[in-house]
């Protein structure tokens, strides 16, 4: 009835992986590469849920 209410776990998983990766591209801009390097493996593993979950949700 409410479903309008109910947030959307693929919108969710889309800003915390664009926050990362904004984090990763000014980490690399200041010159860390080890921050950017872990931030960026960071971002990966947030894309691969995001993935996963856009497929569950497409064959449903």
């Amino acid at each position: 009835m409410f479903s309008f209410f109910k947030r959307d776990p693929v919108k969710k998983l889309r800003q915390q992986y664009d926050a990362k990766a904004e984090q990763a591209m000014l980490a690399q801009r200041k010159g860390d590469m080890r921050l950017f390097a872990d931030l960026t493996a960071e971002a990966e593993e947030l894309w691969a849920q995001l993935e996963k979950l856009q497929a569950a949700t497409k064959q449903s």
